[in-house]
């Protein structure tokens, strides 16, 4: 373990941001719990399964995103801001995958139901999409976290907005005033998701091209799978240095807020369908 003798305040503010956040993102999921709890008039199994399995699905997520708050890490670097154990790409990487593929499962449940509610052919095989989309998506990541080859971040962030787009595309087609008690949400969604994908595609996808050409141009020797997986496994390497994290700083405190929250939307968003749907 090499400790960095540098400290930023503004990392430690940052990290202290990511942990109050964490925080408040728990007591929003026990408040959707306890909404759930007090009844929403679910009379059929079916209703009732879809409304249970949202919250489970966004209890996974939400918990798994406090974890990766309380301990950042920024994956190829190797770099971590609390010196634990638990501080190993290895353990932040497998809690992110099991994260992202409930919340991408959240959307899949919510798409498919609006879109059998609608009638609506596309917006079900869209559903029936996304969960194999962002397992690919996982497997990019991972490929590129353990080779530190930033080519696999191009791809694993491209399935990201092209999912992103693929749901909205399923919910315009459906049409949000056909399910009018969810016109709010719907509409949110839509114009989150969609500078979610400009976001994506504009900065994220080009960072990771860019990184990739820079390490292609200096002739960075790329680690095997099983040389990654055995680099993964140590602690990471502590650093409080802004200029190492800086370009973390964006997309990290962004998912750990909007996307926490979009998937506790769809906890909400299930109660209402299942008391519209009886």
């Amino acid at each position: 373990m090499q400790s960095d003798a540098v400290t930023s305040r503004a990392v430690a503010w940052w990290h202290g941001a990511l942990c109050a956040v964490a925080g408040l993102n728990l007591t929003l999921w026990l408040l959707s719990a306890l909404a759930m709890a007090r009844g929403h008039g679910v009379t059929d199994a079916a209703n009732d399964f879809a409304c249970r399995a949202q919250l489970l699905l966004s209890a996974a997520y939400v918990l798994g995103c406090a974890f990766r708050s309380a301990l950042p890490v920024y994956d190829i670097p190797r770099i971590v801001v609390i010196d634990t154990r638990l501080s190993s790409v290895l353990i932040g990487r497998s809690v992110a995958t099991v994260a992202e593929l409930c919340f991408a499962a959240q959307w899949a449940f919510i798409l498919h139901r609006v879109a059998f509610l609608s009638g609506s052919a596309f917006g079900e095989a869209a559903a029936w999409a996304i969960v194999p989309l962002i397992v690919l998506a996982e497997v990019c990541s991972w490929v590129a976290v353990l080779t530190t080859a930033q080519r696999g971040h191009v791809i694993e962030n491209s399935i990201w907005g092209l999912s992103a787009a693929l749901i909205i595309a399923g919910l315009l087609v459906i049409g949000p005033h056909q399910l009018v008690y969810l016109y709010p949400p719907m509409i949110a969604w839509c114009i989150g998701g969609a500078v979610y994908v400009a976001f994506i595609f504009f900065l994220d996808v080009p960072m990771y091209w860019s990184r990739w050409l820079a390490d292609e141009t200096s002739g960075r020797r790329y680690l095997s799978l099983a040389q990654g997986l055995a680099d993964v496994s140590r602690r990471g390497t502590v650093s409080h240095r802004w200029g190492e994290w800086k370009s973390e700083v964006l997309w990290m405190s962004l998912y750990f807020t909007f996307g926490v929250w979009s998937s506790i939307s769809l906890v909400y968003a299930s109660i209402a369908l299942a008391g519209r749907g009886n």
